[in-house]
């Protein structure tokens, strides 16, 4: 598939096949292709934990879900019928221990040298390709977030360092009937309303337009 075409296709899929496992020498590749995203200083500051056995998902979704005994939303339905999830997490002291090295100089590990949170950055960044990458293979994802709320009951029933955040997860299987998300009926903002050339016209950022 064109890289373009692998982009176009790219969406955000609720809902799953159960029944079709996704082979782990096929996740194995998706991870592969993660590791493949930059990184400041090529810190390379992110772990991934791949749930894809039903005891494992089922403790994440106990660790998650804060009434288990509730049915779920539909979408939350959905999510839970992927075979496969992946946690993608960051290491900020990767960060700070690379930048503290000769070549880098910032000995005194102060954060206020990093105007942004580029661990979480780069993370997010590695997430996409897993994202593109499932595309590509026929499979669907979709990467939603874990209530700041469950960050540390997750992190307990997986034995997740503190040092390691919870940025995402990337639920990851064969597609079923899904309905979209009403939200795309806003419309992919056009290029002319996200991007300037050469300078920002008066007035700073283009309102988006109603839709």
């Amino acid at each position: 598939m064109e890289f373009s075409e692998v982009v176009r296709k790219r969406r955000m899929v609720r809902n799953y096949d159960p029944s079709r496992p996704v082979p782990r020498p096929v996740l194995t590749e998706l991870l592969e292709l993660a590791i493949r995203a930059p990184s400041a200083g090529f810190s390379q500051g992110w772990h991934f934990l791949v749930l894809d056995t039903a005891e494992d998902r089922a403790a994440f979704w106990t660790a998650t879900v804060f009434d288990p005994g509730a049915e779920p939303d539909p979408w939350l339905k959905g999510l839970q019928s992927a075979p496969a999830l992946v946690l993608a997490m960051s290491d900020k002291m990767a960060y700070i221990d690379r930048y503290a090295e000769p070549d880098k100089g910032w000995t005194d590990r102060d954060e206020a040298h990093w105007p942004v949170p580029y661990w979480d950055i780069d993370t997010g960044m590695a997430s996409l390709l897993i994202l593109l990458g499932a595309v590509d293979r026929g499979l669907a994802s979709c990467f939603f977030g874990v209530p700041a709320e469950r960050h540390e009951e997750v992190k307990r029933a997986f034995g997740i360092p503190q040092r390691l955040s919870v940025i995402g997860v990337i639920s990851v299987g064969y597609p079923a009937p899904d309905r979209k998300s009403p939200s795309l009926k806003r419309g992919r903002r056009p290029v002319a309303e996200v991007a300037s050339w050469g300078r920002m016209q008066p007035g700073g950022v283009p309102p988006a337009s109603p839709r």
